[in-house]
């Protein structure tokens, strides 16, 4: 079992990357704005769960072991496969996952490619109680604003993308103040829009 990865990232494509080791290339799907904190030829590390079945392997990798372990949970609710908890993680992090199981906020999870109105309710009633170890407090920022969960994650992608530090901190700090609909939005979503901010500008680079 392949538990984790730590080599050179040698290729990426959409949410696919290859990474590296002792000569060795590892396929890894990661959700896309995991992918977008990546770059040709730099170190990364990856936590990984490794899907074995008949007629393939696959590994799925994650940036932290708590994206690892509610994918993992989320696997094991009937019908919910390892592209549709990839997919529920492209759009939402781990502690907006287990808010929404906590709120019964089944509406969450119908937002994902894969995911009926069925399998929605039942990610809600299997997991209750599972991720209370996941749940996050609405965080106030010291200017008075609400805090995203996520921009911390997207300042450090924008970083690794080439954005200065001041740049990339001040494209999310606009975006999470002017953006409709920002509380709901995962780390994919909010990367898009703070992109959004800084292209058009085009400094910061």
């Amino acid at each position: 079992m392949i538990a984790s990865l730590r080599g050179t990232c040698i290729d990426i494509a959409g949410s696919g990357v290859v990474i590296e080791v002792g000569g060795v290339g590892y396929a890894v799907t990661v959700t896309p704005a995991h992918a977008l904190t990546m770059r040709h030829g730099s170190e990364v590390f990856v936590r990984t769960a490794m899907i074995v079945r008949e007629d393939e392997h696959q590994l799925f990798g994650f940036a932290s072991t708590d994206a690892l372990q509610v994918f993992d949970l989320l696997r094991s609710v009937s019908g919910v496969g390892p592209k549709s908890a990839m997919g529920v993680l492209a759009h939402m992090e781990p502690a907006q996952v287990a808010n929404a199981v906590a709120n019964d906020d089944d509406g969450a999870f119908r937002k994902v490619s894969g995911i009926g109105p069925k399998t929605a309710k039942l990610i809600i009633v299997a997991l209750s109680g599972k991720l209370a170890a996941f749940e996050q407090a609405p965080v106030v920022a010291a200017s008075g604003g609400a805090a995203h969960p996520a921009a911390t994650d997207v300042v450090a992608a924008l970083v690794g993308l080439g954005w200065r530090e001041d740049a990339a901190q001040r494209a999310v700090d606009e975006t999470i103040a002017s953006e409709p609909g920002v509380a709901s939005m995962g780390t994919q979503a909010l990367l898009r829009a703070a992109l959004g901010a800084l292209r058009p500008a085009g400094a910061g680079r």
